[in-house]
């Protein structure tokens, strides 16, 4: 097939994600100042858009506080740097089964099992320009961890966030979450120039290979716009592949703690080195203005409390 390449690519920065990363290294940010700096470091360094998760400030778990959200978005938004903001909606979709001769009940410490309300409660509290719609279920890199987002209450959650005007990212971690995401569109759940994120090498969905992901691009309708990432030393080689092939990158500490062998990375350096691989292929980094008009999105100010 002929080469596609991006030459207006926009880069997103996943600023700290849920994983157990907050103890290998310094630089994961858990705090709600801290994850905001370091977004805003991101957005300075070149990131249009920066995709944020909260954490518990003292212990770095994952959490869903309301405040915490509100205290990220307000700081991001006072910011004296423009960025897109675009919040996660993955928590509350998480079943951890017992043993293999047991698996009922659930493990009730480990599961965060909660319905579709409360799990965009923190998007209409906050209003992000994006938000993450994790397109289906699937087994999740733990033995017996299952990521649960089932056609009903993706429906419900892709309507509500339609309806508070906030534009879904969906999430994809295989072939079969672009069909349903496909499907959601022609239902008319989610507008039609939907935007996608082409999750690769997460166990255990699509593998990161290049067959792999162009089979996950030629999935995806030519008016979607689309990015894509894969975790750990793979993560820049995917910033050039997702250009090569005609989409955006994301890179960030929430997939890859590195910036070379044995060197922990900041966000902003993450992004730095992206940009100089962009603009080394020949490729414009497109600001959050750029972006916002091409994704149509509105710009929220800064909510006075």
């Amino acid at each position: 097939m002929p080469l596609s390449m991006n030459r207006n690519v926009f880069i997103t920065c996943a600023v700290t994600g849920s994983g157990g990363t907050q103890d290998r290294s310094p630089h994961v940010p858990r705090s709600p100042e801290e994850i905001a700096n370091s977004a805003i470091d991101a957005a300075k360094a070149g990131a249009a858009i920066v995709h944020c998760h909260v954490r518990d400030p003292e212990t770095g778990a994952p959490s869903r506080r309301l405040d915490l959200y509100r205290e990220v978005t307000d700081r991001i938004r006072a910011a004296d740097v423009d960025v897109v903001l675009n919040l996660t909606a993955g928590m509350g979709g998480d079943m951890v089964f017992g043993s293999t001769e047991a698996p009922l009940p659930l493990n009730e410490v480990a599961t965060d099992m909660i319905g579709a309300t409360e799990r965009v409660a923190h998007v209409a509290e906050c209003l992000p320009e994006i938000c993450t719609l994790d397109c289906g279920t699937m087994n999740f890199a733990e033995a017996d961890y299952v990521m649960t987002n089932t056609p009903g209450m993706l429906r419900a959650m892709g309507a509500m966030m339609t309806d508070l005007g906030v534009k879904p990212e969906i999430e994809a971690f295989d072939t079969g979450h672009l069909w349903f995401a496909k499907q959601l569109v022609e239902e008319g759940t989610l507008a039609a120039n939907a935007l996608v994120q082409l999750c690769m090498g997460v166990p255990w969905g699509a593998p990161n290979d290049l067959n792999t992901l162009m089979a996950m691009v030629n999935n995806v309708p030519e008016d979607w716009t689309w990015s894509a990432f894969s975790l750990g030393r793979d993560q820049m080689p995917y910033v050039a592949a997702a250009v090569l092939a005609g989409g955006n990158v994301r890179v960030g500490l929430e997939d890859n703690l590195f910036l070379d062998k044995g060197v922990l990375a900041t966000n902003a350096q993450l992004v730095d080195r992206a940009v100089t691989v962009i603009e080394n292929l020949g490729a414009k980094v497109l600001g959050p203005s750029e972006v916002r008009e091409l994704l149509s999105l509105t710009k929220r100010a800064p909510v006075t409390r």
